[in-house]
């Protein structure tokens, strides 16, 4: 039988409501996967056959112990998604490569932690012209430390863009899509290559809010479906990716967050990558299906997505 680590977090404990429906569909799909902690020093990677990201929440806080982690489970065994994927979707600079080759994602400018604060912000409120925009890290999970502004608050927008400098964190300014407030977000699931389901979340970001500070804020959640433009943005970007990463097989699993734009087609809000939720609970068979495609490719002796650049 197949072995299979689903790594989590202590930090994620009793969050990861895709836990218990992955491993009950692991054990029916003849996988034996077990749920681990990513900095349990006691486990023994190489002894899975695979290695799969599914809540390891806490990584922003910690990332270079993280990716340090990472890279010694990727000589150990398999881990899914691929390192270089990994390493390239855990820093949200990845939307400037995706706008760079033509790929419609919601503006983004990003201000360094060498750049003086209030001159970058001034910069963006000057080059968009938005009525709200939104500051948050570049590297952050869950809406953590992102909080929605007014043109009238850039002195309380300047000093959280300050606060995420000060700590060497690079920061991204983009307009606020107004269309989220009525429409919400559009998520969509794919599995080893193949679209599985959608996804509608509201809104997160109300007007006034002070920034989040945990980990994970899901907010709310309903099952969805898929425009037909929505599915061909997302795949789209699935063969961006695998064109950028050098990628050779499917990943293991993306989900692609798209908004709408202002005239209405989708743009990319975010491409995650390496530790989304795949809100087994709104898609009734999708957790057997991806427990399916997962043994499949362990079966096959195919789980390795062969890359380039690292």
């Amino acid at each position: 039988m197949k072995t299979l680590a689903l790594v989590t977090a202590v930090a994620a404990s009793g969050h990861d409501d895709d836990l218990v429906p992955l491993l009950d569909a692991c054990a029916d799909a003849g996988l034996q996967a077990r749920a681990v902690a990513w900095d349990d020093p006691t486990v023994s990677w190489a002894r899975f056959d695979a290695v799969l990201l599914r809540s390891p929440w806490d990584y922003t806080e910690r990332l270079p112990e993280f990716m340090a982690w990472c890279a010694q489970v990727d000589q150990a065994t398999e881990l899914l998604n691929p390192l270089n994927v990994v390493r390239w979707n855990t820093d949200k600079h990845y939307l400037a490569d995706l706008a760079t080759i033509g790929i419609p994602v919601v503006p983004t400018h990003f201000v360094e932690p060498d750049a003086e604060p209030m001159e970058a912000l001034a910069a963006f409120l000057g080059a968009f012209d938005a009525s709200e925009f939104v500051v948050k890290p570049a590297i952050s999970a869950g809406a953590r430390d992102t909080q929605r502004y007014g043109r009238d608050q850039q002195f309380a927008a300047g000093n959280h863009v300050a606060r995420l400098l000060d700590q060497e964190r690079s920061v991204m300014l983009q307009p606020y899509i107004a269309s989220v407030d009525q429409r919400g977000e559009t998520a969509l699931l794919y599995f080893d290559g193949q679209f599985s389901h959608a996804i509608r979340k509201a809104a997160l970001l109300a007007p006034g809010e002070a920034a989040r500070q945990a980990p994970m804020a899901l907010g709310e959640i309903a099952a969805g479906s898929a425009t037909t433009s929505e599915q061909a943005l997302a795949e789209t970007v699935l063969a961006a990716t695998a064109r950028l990463r050098q990628l050779e097989s499917p990943l293991a699993y993306a989900r692609i967050d798209l908004l709408a734009g202002a005239e209405g087609e989708p743009c990319l809000l975010e491409l995650e990558l390496t530790e989304p939720s795949l809100f087994f609970a709104q898609a009734p068979g999708s957790a057997a299906r991806f427990a399916g495609l997962l043994a499949a490719r362990l079966a096959d002796g195919t789980v390795r997505a062969r890359m380039g650049p690292a």
